[in-house]
């Protein structure tokens, strides 16, 4: 059974003037998101700025959200880092605050070989009981997890149990899907590719257009699931010039720019991310109205 169906929230983390983390605000964006259609919050994760996070602070997240989610909707925890023993030591104290499951992003600027990504994924599997997303994005950590190493890992280690693909490239996901015999749980990393992915066999996606649009996204998967191909299709066309907007900088920042634009008042981000231009603000904030989000 998968840890979640639909459409999980990559979640922002949002931070007060002095840039420590707003826990008031993120106690109210659970609330928002468990109470507005999102299938699971996913904490820490690469929109969640994780990486400029302390180690503590991390972990204090990710408890945060477990502890106020209250089992009304699944939380994945974002414990990938770079260090395979980091890695194995966050991800088993995530799984004792009680993680649904994990998100395990390759192991950025080491540049592994795929044997020692396998590895690396082994040896968190063995320690952190829980169930394991691989996360493929290799934009971002210059690292790719091929389909064969994809496949062996999810045949081999019993807690890894499905992928977030964020490649973008479709052909390397139905390869993925080809060589589990579809037996892994595929989730689309790119909000313009969420119905295309269903379409291999996926069962939702990590999602950044959660933030501003929970209902809309999580509609996109349950009209796909309901098999209208048509109207999952339509909401995804109709979303891709907001999704556009929403990446027009490097993520999280249009979208930290986006739920400020809504009054969720999260605040800015860390160095070194910048904040959206201005021309890039106007642009967000008008593809925003045009979709249909209410702006403060």
């Amino acid at each position: 059974m998968a840890i979640f169906t639909g459409a999980g929230v990559a979640l922002v983390t949002p931070f007060r003037e002095d840039g420590s983390v707003n826990y008031d605000k993120l106690d109210e964006l659970i609330d928002y998101h468990c109470e507005n259609g999102t299938d699971s919050i996913i904490i820490c994760g690469t929109t969640g700025e994780s990486s400029t996070l302390s180690e503590e602070e991390h972990m204090e997240c990710i408890k945060f959200a477990i502890e106020r989610t209250k089992k009304r909707i699944p939380v994945i925890a974002g414990t990938g880092s770079n260090a395979t023993y980091t890695t194995i030591d966050m991800s088993k104290e995530a799984v004792e605050y009680g993680a649904d499951g994990l998100l395990l992003v390759t192991p950025y600027y080491n540049k592994a070989t795929q044997e020692g990504l396998a590895l690396h994924y082994k040896a968190v599997a063995k320690e952190a009981k829980a169930p394991i997303i691989l996360y493929s994005v290799a934009s971002r950590t210059g690292l790719n997890i091929a389909p064969e190493t994809a496949a062996s890992l999810v045949k081999e280690v019993d807690n890894i149990v499905a992928i977030k693909e964020a490649s973008g490239n479709i052909g390397q996901v139905a390869r993925i899907m080809n060589l589990t015999d579809g037996k892994v749980d595929l989730y689309s990393g790119n909000d313009d590719q969420i119905v295309p992915l269903l379409s291999l066999g996926g069962v939702g996606v990590i999602s950044v257009l959660s933030n501003v649009a929970p209902q809309y996204t999580h509609d996109i998967c349950a009209k796909y699931f309901e098999g209208d191909v048509a109207g999952a299709c339509e909401m995804q066309l109709k979303a891709i010039p907001l999704i556009d907007q929403l990446f027009c900088e490097v993520n999280p920042i249009p979208v930290k720019k986006a739920v400020n634009l809504m009054g969720m008042e999260c605040g800015g981000l860390r160095m070194p991310l910048t904040e959206l231009t201005p021309e890039h603000e106007k642009s967000l904030a008008q593809a925003m109205r045009e979709f249909g989000i209410q702006l403060a």
